[in-house]
């Protein structure tokens, strides 16, 4: 009988980068670029469609991605310190993303950070940046679990399934006493299946209620965090610390949950009439040649004339 094929091969060392001259080019970074690229230009056209100005896009990704980054590692650091700091351990490595170990919850903290302060300078209004940002985040996880897989990390417990994971023994997550060829659960692609579904789901209910006033990015955090709960709960290296029995990733998937159901609620109760605009009151963006720009130079220069 012709063999057949029974698990998701991990692709070796060789898959992992390439050289261009002297540079050393990870194929996680540009997973990680990639996701941000295509986010950020779903994002533009969706705040276009709403009136805001082509392009701003590209002031807010100026603040939220350098934060996001810095907050996806330090969270990263802080909840698996044993992994960076021993006897002999060389502390640069803190620094080194590129090989891994990024926390999207710490990018959650990080992104929403530079979020609130981009829109003090592009005017925008932080919850409908973050309805608009939905699909494409989403989308741009998606893609940033490949570079998950071309590490050979994020993944979940041994498993018989015949979609487990083949991960070599000098993975340095590798449980210690598992003979080798061990299957695991495949994490990545878990959580790339959920959001993809997640991007069907929520647009389908954008199209059928257009959700606004920041409530479209809670029901985001809901499906994000009951998806990422239960992955965060069978993953072979969760992180250190825990409490009342569950890893402390565990518990900032409930939260992301809960703080959207609590988005959601506020929100409705403060806004109950339709988003007026991306921009903030008397703020808004307007389009050259339009009647309004028109009407306003001309009011301009008749005020001009008569002063």
């Amino acid at each position: 009988m012709p063999h057949i094929l029974v698990s998701i091969p991990s692709p070796g060392p060789e898959w992992q980068s390439f050289t261009v001259g002297p540079l050393t080019i990870r194929y996680y970074a540009l997973f990680m670029v990639l996701g941000i690229i295509v986010a950020a230009i779903w994002t533009d056209r969706r705040l276009v469609k709403r009136g805001a100005e082509p392009g701003i896009t590209l002031d807010v990704v100026l603040w939220t991605v350098p934060l996001g980054i810095i907050g996806a590692r330090a969270y990263h650091v802080l909840t698996h310190p044993h992994d960076y700091f021993y006897a002999g351990a060389n502390l640069w490595h803190v620094l080194y993303i590129w090989e891994g170990g990024n926390a999207i919850f710490g990018s959650f903290i990080g992104g929403a950070v530079g979020l609130y302060l981009a829109t003090i300078f592009t005017k925008l209004r932080f919850f409908s940046f973050a309805d608009a940002l939905v699909p494409g985040l989403l989308l741009a996880q998606s893609v940033g679990r490949l570079g998950n897989y071309i590490n050979n990390e994020l993944f979940g417990l041994p498993t018989t399934l015949p979609w487990g994971l083949e991960i070599p023994t000098t993975n340095k997550a590798y449980p210690v006493g598992l003979p080798a060829g061990t299957l695991f659960q495949p994490l990545f692609l878990y959580e790339i299946i959920w959001n993809v579904a997640g991007i069907v789901v929520l647009l389908l209910i954008e199209r059928r209620w257009k959700p606004r006033w920041g409530v479209f990015f809670g029901l985001y955090l809901v499906w994000y965090g009951i998806g990422r709960s239960y992955l965060e709960s069978i993953r072979i290296d969760p992180s250190e610390y825990s409490f009342w029995g569950l890893p402390t990733n565990v518990w900032a998937a409930i939260g992301a949950a809960a703080l959207g159901v609590i988005i959601i609620v506020v929100q409705k109760v403060r806004h109950r009439g339709i988003e007026p605009s991306v921009y903030r009151r008397g703020q808004e963006w307007v389009k050259p040649g339009s009647e309004v720009e028109l009407y306003d130079t001309a009011a301009l220069a008749k005020s001009s004339s008569g002063s």
